[in-house]
């Protein structure tokens, strides 16, 4: 006789003032929400695989190039929600098998042109190892007022453009991509190993084929070349990078976000829960982002698979009340939040605009 699987009953909620759990208690609440589903993960990753198809077939089809130019920047979009999977993969969440999460992750990044195992190294080890500490988490990491005037003119007009609301393609593109990503130097990738060169390859090959493509296409319809690449490669391309560098900004950039420089004091913040945004949107337009943007219950614990996010979320929203920061999304806040957000003082424990001048509460270490 078969016997009922015991009932699970989710926690109390936790008083705003009462001492957090520790992060293993509030990991062992998601556990029963993460199971990972092998059918549910590959019918996902087809599925947009053949929207992002279908989406590089318009740019060739479609006469008019403002339908060439919508199927473009549609079609970033959705090498973004590919992104999503292939990251997933990467923490080994997306199916209960870790070699298939291996391949499927490689398959779900290659339109984005994204190394898999080196984006596992920097996004899984340092990032989420080490989330918001300055030094060893470089993901949007804020410049203090000494390092920003130590910086070149040029450097420091970067840095205005990555910070001005109007830069997260550029920051992408250069601070994460190109440097970190795409056969990186020494500076920024000190450790060598063949599968960082082979993935380079593999996404190198991809952007050759991928172009060489819609050029054989162009002449076989009697079309521009130029135009097709830049409406079938390079305006997806674009719009990815600043899709990816938003997402990434806001996930954890808020005037109630804190950074750290000190190891000690970051560990006692509780990381996990306090250094990331819960960013919602109206007409559940997070949902075509695959739930990323329930960011709290991803970072605090990696193995919740993307189609579970949303329920996670709401369990920790419900259990810790007051404790996770929620913000609606609207242009008017995120451009206000990029006004405030230009460098952090780690002593007043605040952001500042470039002058120096807090533009947060300050909240000091406690002697």
């Amino acid at each position: 006789m078969s016997q009922n699987p015991p009932e699970i009953h989710p926690p109390q909620p936790i008083p705003e003032g009462a001492p957090l759990p520790h992060r293993k208690i509030i990991r062992s609440w998601l556990t029963p929400i993460a199971e990972r589903e092998t059918a549910r993960a590959i019918a996902l990753l087809v599925l947009d695989w053949v929207i992002f198809l279908a989406l590089i077939a318009g740019t060739v089809v479609f006469p008019a190039w403002w339908a060439k130019l919508a199927c473009g920047l549609v079609a970033g979009f959705v090498i973004g929600r590919l992104f999503i999977i292939g990251h997933d993969a990467c923490h080994q969440s997306y199916t209960p098998h870790r070699k298939l999460n291996r391949v499927l992750g490689r398959i779900a990044m290659g339109p984005s042109l994204t190394p898999y195992s080196l984006w596992e190294v920097g996004h899984n080890v340092v990032h989420h190892g080490y989330t918001n500490l300055k030094g060893v988490d470089f993901v949007w990491a804020p410049l203090t007022k000494d390092e920003f005037e130590a910086l070149t003119p040029g450097k420091r007009l970067m840095e205005r453009i990555y910070r001005s609301g109007w830069g997260p393609a550029v920051y992408y593109f250069i601070e994460m991509w190109w440097k970190r990503m795409y056969f990186p130097s020494k500076t920024y990738m000190g450790t060598r190993r063949a599968e960082f060169k082979w993935d380079g390859v593999l996404v190198t090959s991809i952007a050759a084929v991928w172009i060489a493509a819609l050029v054989g296409l162009a002449h076989a319809t009697g079309q521009s070349a130029w135009a097709l690449v830049g409406y079938g490669f390079l305006v997806p391309f674009v719009f990815w990078n600043a899709m990816i560098g938003f997402v990434v900004y806001v996930h954890h950039t808020h005037t109630a976000v804190q950074w750290h420089d000190d190891k000690v004091a970051w560990a006692k913040a509780a990381p996990f829960v306090s250094t990331t945004v819960h960013m919602t949107f109206p007409l559940k337009f997070g949902a075509l982002m695959h739930h990323i943007m329930e960011h709290t219950a991803h970072h605090v614990d990696m193995s919740v698979p993307l189609y579970k996010l949303k329920n996670a979320q709401k369990l920790l929203e419900d259990t810790l009340p007051g404790r996770i920061i929620i913000q609606h999304f609207s242009w008017r806040w995120y451009f206000e939040t990029a006004r405030k957000c230009k460098l952090y003082d780690f002593t007043r424990r605040c952001w500042t605009d470039f002058q120096g001048r807090p533009t947060s509460d300050c909240k000091p270490a406690m002697v």
